[in-house]
């Protein structure tokens, strides 16, 4: 057993920092087991050795100030591990399995997880449904962007791989299954994707990616990518996919029209989120932008995926009413149109076994669409840099040298 336990932390606006920690406990936060009148030795939780863990998008809006997350947080919720200790009353994953780790820590006991809403559980965080592994306002479980890190409720939250020589051959693709390829997926999913459908992809940062890979799985015709930076709109067009400039400005209805010859699509999926910014080199900041050219592009009866991040306090926000959560959306236009929105955390535990089986079967080649390339732990504060400054690039934290 390791003495310690070194992680990336949150150390102020733009920046992050490896420090270390206490090696885990089979123990959850005292803070979840005071408010649930529950106790706080964890039987049920397992240790897990980092194989993998992702630097995703939405820990860069903690670190660049965009949240209230504070100075400390530890970040960290893409995991992929090796399981190294476990509580009496982990059955069915051993020691020496590798699996991939829903972002989302669920129960596995509440209405929410028995319903299959594993991202809104009711017994994980005090503040609200929903939990997830080092994130601000989630419950204060610890990050995964670590050396180890403790898993609650091991049997129901686990994927395990079936075997482990397979797994590590194909660990830069299984690692995405903790949260961007699902999350991707269920974008794309939810929006109505299907066979020959037209589709829209807002982000061609790693989830918009990954959206348009799954909108691709899921058998479109065609998928279009829109994005101001240049590099991640030619890794969006290496796989197949047609990428539209957004940086020299003009109507978004014109370029897809140039495109598939009509001004809408059957599916749109926004993979931005609230730091959106207008068309345009230099556009300012504007959050409602990306859900308004949703529903003016999307078809009358079509679908929205919204897995691009929203939250309800930003305070680096252009005004007063986006530093609530409160944005300038058309709702009423989406209403006309009849259009269907998902929002909200990916439920990853719908889709990830499914996702795993399409790698494990080479249906998918995730880490080959979004530019999947490893670092050192001691490195992360590089790759969080790279990453924000517009790498098009899915950064896969490597702790202990296991990915070949």
């Amino acid at each position: 057993m390791a003495q310690g336990n070194r992680v990336v932390v949150y150390t102020g606006p733009g920046e992050v920092a490896v420090e270390t920690v206490d090696y885990p406990k089979l123990e959850i936060p005292g803070e979840v087991a005071d408010h649930f009148g529950i106790a706080k030795a964890a039987p049920h939780a397992a240790i897990l050795k980092l194989v993998t863990t992702n630097i995703c998008g939405s820990d860069q809006h903690m670190v660049r100030g965009r949240t209230t997350a504070p100075v400390g947080q530890s970040l960290g919720h893409e995991i992929t591990g090796e399981v190294v200790e476990k509580g009496d009353d982990v059955l069915f994953v051993d020691e020496g399995d590798i699996c991939s780790v829903p972002f989302n820590i669920a129960c596995g006991r509440c209405r929410m997880c028995h319903e299959g809403h594993t991202g809104v559980c009711l017994n994980v965080n005090p503040a609200r449904a929903g939990a997830a592994y080092g994130y601000v306002d989630m419950g204060g479980w610890v990050g995964g962007q670590a050396e180890y890190v403790m898993i609650p409720y091991a049997d129901f939250n686990l994927l395990k791989f079936p075997d482990r020589d397979q797994a590590l051959e194909k660990i830069l693709d299984l690692t995405m299954l903790s949260d961007i390829f699902p999350t991707g997926y269920h974008g794309a999913y939810t929006a109505g994707v299907t066979t020959g459908s037209t589709v829209y992809v807002a982000g061609a940062g790693p989830v918009g990616l990954a959206a348009a890979h799954a909108a691709q799985l899921l058998g479109a015709a065609v998928v279009m990518v829109g994005d101001m930076n240049a590099d991640r709109l030619k890794q969006a067009e290496s796989f197949g996919c047609v990428g539209l400039d957004l940086s020299t400005g003009g109507e978004l209805v014109d370029k897809i029209e140039a495109v598939v010859g009509e001004r809408e699509v059957d599916a749109a999926v926004d993979a931005v989120g609230f730091e959106a910014r207008g068309h345009g080199e230099g556009a300012e900041e504007a959050p409602a932008t990306v859900l308004n050219d949703a529903m003016a592009v999307t078809r009358a009866a079509g679908g929205i995926g919204i897995p691009g991040l929203y939250v309800t306090g930003d305070p680096g926000a252009v005004d007063d009413a986006a530093k609530q959560g409160t944005l300038g959306v058309r709702l009423g236009l989406g209403w006309a149109k009849s259009q269907h929105f998902t929002t909200g955390q990916c439920p990853v535990k719908r889709y990830n076994r499914q996702l795993m089986n399409m790698i494990l079967h080479d249906r998918a080649q995730i880490a080959k669409a979004v530019n999947a390339q490893t670092i050192s732990l001691d490195d992360a504060p590089r790759g969080y840099a790279e990453f924000d400054q517009g790498a098009a690039t899915k950064y896969v934290i490597d702790p202990h040298g296991m990915v070949a």
